[in-house]
């Protein structure tokens, strides 16, 4: 993923676009510690974060949601949404389980309940993700990764699957949470009516690379880009 030199700052909502197979998730991939990049630099708040287990980024603060929804069937909505305060480290979840006193479970599930309240998720907290609708599955996922009490959060595909109302309302929730929990938002999106109403600035990226950055019209504007994404063939000024 050579020229993927990207930098976002807090308190932004930053978007990232481009066509399938861009390297756009395999960035998040390295972003999140899943993937350990072969060279390079990965930066959060001024420490490298590159090698990383992925449960100590999750620690450091940063979490995701996935392009395709991984909540666990077996779980209740508020179980899944649960899991995501229990930071699991090398001995696995439940060995980290274990660890927790009473008093720390206690705040955990007042945390979850509250996260319930706030994403509109109280009177589906005992059924089964399999059982509701996409868009509610969406924010049971965000809820999760809220848990882990993030500085940056990572969204793959956020509109992915969701009407157009339904579009609307998340993106105003991304919004609302990022004023609220004080978060830097980055997402990887196809849905240009999102990424134009909710982010910041984006990047555009083709075969690994960051080919521009700046706003929507900027990036749009952007012959690379035009080559890349929408088809056109690039011009020389």
């Amino acid at each position: 993923m050579a020229g993927a030199n990207l930098e976002v700052f807090r308190g932004e909502i930053f978007g990232l676009i481009g066509p399938n197979g861009a390297g756009k998730t395999s960035l998040f991939n390295c972003l999140s510690g899943l993937y350990r990049p072969s060279s390079g630099s990965i930066r959060f708040d001024g420490r490298e974060i590159a090698l990383r287990r992925p449960w100590r980024i999750r620690s450091a603060g940063i979490a995701r949601t996935f392009q395709n929804i991984a909540l666990v069937d077996e779980l209740t909505a508020f179980e899944n949404i649960l899991v995501g305060g229990h930071v699991a480290g090398p001995a696995g979840f439940a060995a980290s389980v274990l660890r927790w006193s009473r008093r720390r479970e206690a705040e955990l599930r007042a945390e979850a309940l509250e996260l319930c309240e706030r994403l509109g998720l109280t009177d589906v907290m005992d059924a089964m993700p399999a059982d509701l609708p996409y868009g509610t599955q969406k924010r049971i996922e965000l809820a999760r990764a809220l848990m882990a009490q993030p500085r940056l959060l990572l969204a793959d595909e956020p509109a992915a699957g969701l009407s157009h109302g339904e579009v609307a309302d998340f993106g105003r929730l991304l919004q609302e949470l990022r004023v609220e929990r004080d978060l830097t938002i980055v997402l990887v999106e196809h849905h240009m009516g999102l990424v134009n109403a909710i982010c910041d600035r984006l990047a555009a990226m083709e075969s690994g690379r960051i080919i521009a950055v700046g706003s929507l019209a900027e990036v749009a504007a952007d012959p690379s880009v035009r080559a890349a994404y929408l088809g056109a063939p690039e011009t020389s000024s």
